[in-house]
């Protein structure tokens, strides 16, 4: 089953590069393919300075080897030899009033599947909190989720608050997604149903994200709406290397830095102390950069 979850992990980074692409109009995914000493490799499909997105990565990876010792003791790992595989995806619009998004998936297994799970997720970050997008993006999640079990959709939701949370700001990364970790088979759950679920997942994301591209990538901007997009990018920049678990898990594997960090924008910026003006669309937006807000019901 490792290989058959593998081809799709790889196959799927191919047919978002596709479509991403058609969507943009312009840019262009630039593979780069990388070997890691230690076992395995990837492709990381890099986009920059297309018409829609200023830089986006949709990378592919396979890595093998021996469980560092600090993984196998503080997340509770196990020693011998791992085996992880994936796709992980960020993309940074130009436009201001188009969301940065971000999916992860992956398939993780321990001493040839002794031990095996999944995990991932797929969160929403808009630089401005538009109620309408957010209900669109929540319900094409939970459609995806009921498809598989009913408890899914509410499970992974509070999850996703919970994890994609900048503890030290007290808000949310954006307006949350699904998230779910060590997802292995059990008594109401067998392997393959896992997988078809992640499936799923995979599949959902380049309509979803196709769809803001489309619907908001002509939106007029100004100065001033750039200027918060730097800001709300910072923020993105602090969680990525101060929480994400994908970016630890990569830099205590020795994982290849280029692909770790593609994540992170071309430009961001930070504000001494910024305050919103009361009653603007940025007050809106920090007002709701908070957990627990059922999109689905607004």
């Amino acid at each position: 089953m490792k290989t058959q979850i593998t081809d799709f992990f790889k196959n799927l980074q191919k047919e978002i590069w596709q479509k991403l692409e058609i969507a943009d109009g312009k840019g262009k995914f630039v593979p780069d393919q990388w070997q890691r000493e230690e076992g395995g490799g990837g492709i990381s499909g890099i986009l920059q300075k297309g018409n829609v997105l200023e830089k986006g990565g949709v990378n592919f990876s396979a890595v093998w080897g021996k469980m560092p010792q600090m993984l196998a003791s503080r997340d509770n790992f196990g020693d011998g030899e791992f085996y992880a595989t994936g796709v992980s995806i960020v993309l940074h619009p130009h436009n201001p009033f188009v969301p940065i998004i971000h999916m992860n998936i992956r398939y993780f297994e321990m001493n040839g599947g002794e031990k095996c799970w999944f995990g991932g997720g797929i969160d929403l970050t808009p630089h401005y909190v538009v109620s309408e997008d957010a209900k669109y993006f929540h319900q094409q999640l939970k459609n995806v989720c009921d498809k598989h079990h009913s408890s899914y959709y509410p499970e992974f939701k509070r999850w996703a608050d919970d994890y994609f949370f900048i503890k030290h700001r007290k808000e949310t990364r954006g307006v949350g997604g699904i998230f779910f970790d060590r997802l292995v088979a059990n008594d109401e759950f067998s392997l393959e149903d896992r997988f078809a679920f992640v499936q799923s997942v995979g599949n959902s994301f380049a309509d979803i994200y196709t769809y803001f591209m489309q619907k908001n990538k002509d939106i007029p901007f100004e100065p001033q709406n750039k200027e918060w997009q730097l800001l709300r990018r910072g923020r993105y920049v602090e969680f990525n290397l101060v929480y994400d678990a994908g970016t630890k898990f990569g830099l205590e594997t020795d994982g290849r830095i280029e692909s770790i960090l593609m994540s992170l924008p071309q430009y961001a910026s930070w504000q001494y102390n910024f305050q919103a003006q009361p009653n603007s669309q940025e007050e809106f937006t920090l007002n709701h950069l908070k957990k627990g807000i059922e999109w689905n019901d607004k």
